[in-house]
């Protein structure tokens, strides 16, 4: 199935929050959620302007990013659970250095 999302919304896929980090401390599961984690899969055109013209979208597909955990819709896709979101919505790129 195709899925375009409309304007400045974006389709990500949740990944998984790791319960221990690098230095073997356990995250509480009060802390874990908070922010969450996903990989942008699909993005619109980007949202227009009160001039009239397009405003690109800054993120684009296989983007890492860091969202609120009550932040956009759960739709399922082709049998996977997915976030339909605004991109106002994301509010880091996870960038790996």
């Amino acid at each position: 199935m195709q899925f375009k999302p409309l304007a400045d919304r974006v389709l990500v896929k949740p990944l998984e929050e790791a319960e221990t980090l690098k230095g073997g401390i356990i995250i509480p599961d009060t802390a874990k959620e908070k922010p969450m984690q996903g990989e942008i899969v699909e993005i619109g055109p980007g949202r227009i302007s009160d001039e009239g013209k397009l405003v690109e979208m800054s993120i684009k597909k296989g983007d890492r990013v860091l969202y609120g955990k009550y932040s956009g819709t759960e739709v399922t896709v082709e049998s996977d659970d997915m976030l339909i979101m605004r991109e106002s919505d994301i509010f880091a790129i996870i960038v790996n250095s």
